[in-house]
């Protein structure tokens, strides 16, 4: 076969789940991506919102029977040695559309090739190949180890988070929306009375903005004197939408370098995005009125190219306390908005 060799890897991914501004919601998932000569295979799909069949919330025998899949040890999942990659976050249904490859061994290699766009049985190669990826040819001892450390660890991240603050009916209204998307959600008001394994069931604990410095002391002591690597978020203003960015923004733990979206920031004027690939970003700005009601505006829903991005802001939009949210399918930043200040 004429391709070449390519370097195998696998690394924790997120499909950030959220609110959108018509009411419907966007489900969480934690996923293990490919990375193919050292970048997410998936950054190479500019405008798609998908997820591996790796996913950290499939059943463990699911999970292993799919890793042994991609070993070859069972048969083909579809017609003609063809294998799911990539497929729908919400329900995974073939219906939905998924990306497809060939994968078959060439000697001791593992080769992938012919992806393809599919929502039935059978690919069409002709019309809904995926050109200029693949064929990739990967060495059998590197690609059997990286898919086999994945049955000996634990595939699960902790999705929980811990609510505090002092307006009850936000943080229930907060851990409601949580759940809804796939999020574990509690809400306390002293975590000294949580004993210490269940503190470290939690990826991060999100504070009010009326939490005094010293109750945030005393939580994150309470998570350190139990060995737990919490991230912590300071609430920017009580919008739901808002609060579970910021949320989705703390409970991504992948490296930097792997995100494709690594830097927001807004003035009154303008909000400058940068992205690492191609990929579909939506823009959203709140903003607070004087009698604390949240306006919400949709700025941008376009496919961005590699490079830093400013996007023009309506400044009766984002005057006063206003804030603005970048998305990905893969990740989310959250940005106040600082006014320009007469000089």
């Amino acid at each position: 076969m004429a391709a070449e060799y390519a370097t195998f890897g696998l690394a924790p991914a997120t499909r950030a789940g959220g609110v959108r501004t018509d009411g419907d919601f966007q489900v969480h998932r934690d996923f293990v991506d490919f990375v193919v000569d050292g970048r997410p295979l998936l950054f190479r799909l500019s405008d798609l919102d998908a997820v591996s069949p790796l996913a950290s919330d499939v059943p463990p025998a699911i999970f292993t029977a799919q890793v042994r899949s991609l070993l070859l040890e069972t048969d083909a999942p579809l017609p003609g040695g063809r294998y799911v990659i990539y497929g729908c976050p919400e329900c995974e249904d073939l219906a939905c559309g998924a990306v497809t490859a060939v994968i078959l061994r060439d000697g001791d290699d593992f080769v992938w090739r012919d992806f393809a766009w599919q929502t039935g049985e059978h690919a069409d190669l002709e019309f809904n190949a995926y050109h200029g990826i693949g064929p990739y040819r990967f060495s059998g001892a590197e690609y059997r180890a990286a898919l086999a450390a994945l049955l000996e660890g634990s595939a699960h991240s902790r999705r929980r988070v811990l609510l505090i603050g002092a307006r009850v009916a936000l943080l229930a209204r907060l851990a409601a929306t949580l759940r809804t998307i796939g999020i574990g959600a509690d809400i306390t008001q002293d975590a000294r009375d949580v004993p210490a394994d269940e503190l470290r069931t939690y990826g991060a604990v999100a504070f009010g903005r009326a939490v005094t410095e010293e109750q945030r002391t005393a939580v994150l002591r309470a998570f350190a004197d139990a060995g737990a690597d919490v991230a912590h978020v300071d609430g920017l203003a009580p919008i739901v939408p808002l609060l579970v960015a910021q949320i989705e923004h703390a409970l991504d733990r992948g490296p930097a370098e792997r995100r494709r979206l690594t830097r927001l920031t807004a003035t009154g004027a303008a909000a400058d995005v940068e992205v690492t690939s191609p990929c579909r970003v939506r823009l959203t700005a709140y903003r607070l009125d004087r009698l604390h009601r949240t306006h919400v505006h949709e700025v941008l829903d376009d496919v961005l190219q590699p490079g830093g991005h400013r996007i023009a802001l309506d400044a009766r939009t984002v005057r006063g306390e206003s804030f603005v949210v970048a998305r990905t399918p893969g990740s989310v930043l959250v940005a106040a908005v600082t006014q320009d200040r007469p000089g």
